[in-house]
């Protein structure tokens, strides 16, 4: 992202963002509510154009947003076969491992329905990984999920920066802090360079 400003109304979200997500990256974005946290991630991603400046992207883009986008009627089988064709994938097989990863190998048969908000996090999440972005960006992706579901996550996430695919997370927790390469506060519409954890 280069010199990007979004605006709504009279109100200026993003001032001038510059950020560059580089490959085997785990890029930390934190900010009070209403900071626009939200909106730079879907920037970043597509979903909205920048006022003004430019969005590059390279490679596939996993996308999970803060919001599920599962369907309550169908069942976990069915969002990873539809996922699947939408992806032109050969099979569900990397899904259901990183179902299993997440500690849910046994929902495949469950309306999303009658899930936990957790395990239907676990979806939502399971759905942005499918294609295995180069990119993914994921909005406060682990919302509902227990302890030992919160420590799979950032395990997953390691795993894919070691990997080489670039990962943003939007975090509200000061102890995650700690799983970042790089963390950006985004205050004001303007995104300022932290420290370095690692």
């Amino acid at each position: 992202m280069q010199g990007v400003w979004k605006s709504y109304g009279a109100r200026s979200v993003l001032r001038g963002v510059n950020v560059t997500v580089e490959p085997g990256t785990l890029l930390g974005v934190t900010g009070e509510n209403g900071a626009g946290k939200t909106t730079l991630l879907r920037t970043m991603v597509g979903e909205l154009a920048p006022d003004e400046g430019a969005v590059h992207r390279d490679g596939r883009i996993g996308y999970c947003p803060q919001e599920t986008v599962v369907n309550p009627l169908l069942s976990v089988s069915q969002h990873l076969e539809l996922f699947r064709t939408a992806h032109g994938l050969p099979d569900t097989g990397h899904a259901q491992d990183l179902l299993g990863a997440l500690g849910c190998p046994d929902a495949m048969e469950q309306q999303v329905g009658t899930l936990s908000g957790g395990t239907r996090q676990k979806l939502n999440l399971v759905l942005a990984l499918m294609n295995r972005p180069t990119l993914l960006v994921l909005d406060e992706p682990y919302q509902g999920f227990d302890w030992d579901t919160h420590r799979r996550f950032w395990h997953l996430a390691r795993r894919f920066r070691d990997d080489g695919q670039a990962v943003v997370v939007v975090s509200h927790l000061l102890h995650d802090l700690q799983h970042f390469d790089t963390v950006y506060e985004l205050r004001d519409g303007v995104l300022t360079e932290g420290a370095r954890q690692r």
